[in-house]
């Protein structure tokens, strides 16, 4: 039987704490419902502590959302849960997520603390937290780099005191995918009472690994993955919400699903992308400009005669309106052709030789052809007669 993976969004928490990115209330409600509409089982609604902004914002999210668990950041700080828990006390399923850095250079130099007292605040804010919510989600910062025998030691003393969900953040991008998954196995072995939690990743993208680290994490055990909408994150980013959850469904042997309508994923993106000001790079996978896009000659003739040739994934399956054959001097007869059909033109053999190296001088001087410059080459070339193109339909050249 397949496994569902819990879908934990925190692109109005980690996502925002992007340099330029900043959401007002209204704005972090809209992108809240809809990224309840899209699915996402858990929304990391912000950090309360940090701003009265951030304080409303959890408040009117709470109020706003019907079905996703609504979840508020703390440190391993009382006043900082404290203000997380009257921030969420307007949400139908809280959840408070505290935690510490685990790691030696977190323990020594951000702390200038010991293992023993770090492990005695993590029960402590675990144990407050739980006297304030039902959920408590804990997090040992840095846990990539963190040893694994103090980190699972650390995880079964939080899971004794009431945390029902273990963060491993890979916060700094430094895991290899094996890495990474090892980690999470050792903890599934060696943490007693690991079956009374959810084992969560979160993963950075420093190196380029995020989703990769993620998909390993989940693989070796993990039952929640913690990610954004297009990546955004602090310094290189998050694992990509749409990148997960086409992993799962492109490979669907490896047996897990997630809640999300991926028909929604791109119209989310936009939504955020517009809020934050964020454009998303043209090659970003599956939302991206270019996702479906192809400027090849020999890409565009595989992809004209059968889609699957070139294209894993179907664009209106994530909401595109469907793929691009872009014309450029790198472009071959049948796309000209494709364009030219598309249009309201269909070419001869004859004529399809005799004008494509006509197309490929016009091609050399701009870097894509597009439908009126097509008109117009048809025209110079007196090919058609091209006078109300958009009134007479379908030309035979």
């Amino acid at each position: 039987m397949d496994k569902k993976i819990e879908i934990f969004d925190t692109t109005l928490r980690d996502g925002e704490q992007v340099p330029g990115c900043k959401l007002n209330t209204s704005e972090k409600i809209e992108i809240a419902l809809q990224l309840e509409l899209l699915g996402v089982d858990i929304i990391e609604a912000g950090f309360p502590v940090s701003s009265p902004g951030d304080f409303q914002s959890v408040m009117e999210i709470g109020k706003a959302l019907s079905t996703p668990v609504v979840c508020a950041l703390s440190r391993a700080v009382k006043k900082d849960i404290e203000i997380a828990a009257q921030a969420l006390k307007t949400a139908r399923r809280p959840r408070i997520h505290t935690g510490i850095g685990t790691s030696d250079v977190h323990i020594r130099y951000k702390f200038n603390s010991t293992p023993e007292k770090i492990m005695e605040r993590a029960v402590q804010a675990v144990k407050y937290a739980k006297s304030f919510v039902e959920e408590v989600e804990f997090y040992a910062e840095d846990a990539g780099r963190t040893d694994n025998e103090f980190l699972a030691h650390i995880c079964q003393e939080v899971i004794k005191s009431g945390a029902s969900v273990l963060n491993i953040p890979d916060t700094t991008g430094y895991c290899l995918p094996e890495e990474y998954g090892e980690k999470i196995r050792y903890l599934k072995e060696n943490v007693d009472g690991i079956h009374k939690a959810v084992i969560s990743t979160h993963c950075h993208n420093d190196l380029g690994m995020a989703s990769a680290n993620s998909l390993a994490g989940v693989i070796n055990g993990a039952q929640q993955v913690e990610c954004t909408i297009n990546g955004l994150g602090e310094r290189a980013g998050n694992t990509a919400l749409e990148e997960i959850v086409m992993i799962f469904r492109q490979h669907r042997s490896l047996g897990f699903y997630t809640a999300i309508k991926p028909e929604l994923l791109c119209p989310t993106s936009w939504l955020i992308s517009e809020c934050t000001k964020m454009p998303v790079q043209a090659n970003k996978a599956i939302v991206g400009a270019n996702a479906f896009a192809h400027s090849s000659g020999i890409h565009q003739d595989g992809l004209i005669k059968k889609r699957e040739t070139y294209e894993i994934i179907s664009p209106e399956e994530v909401g595109m309106k469907g793929s691009s054959i872009i014309l450029t001097a790198r472009s071959g007869r049948s796309a000209l052709a494709y364009r030219c059909q598309k249009i309201g033109y269909s070419l001869s053999k004859k004529h399809l030789d005799t004008l494509y190296p006509i197309f490929l001088e016009y091609a050399d001087q701009k870097k894509e052809i597009l439908d009126k410059d097509l008109i117009t080459i048809l025209k110079t070339t007196n090919f058609a007669s091209l006078t109300n193109l958009q009134t007479h339909g379908k030309q035979s050249i």
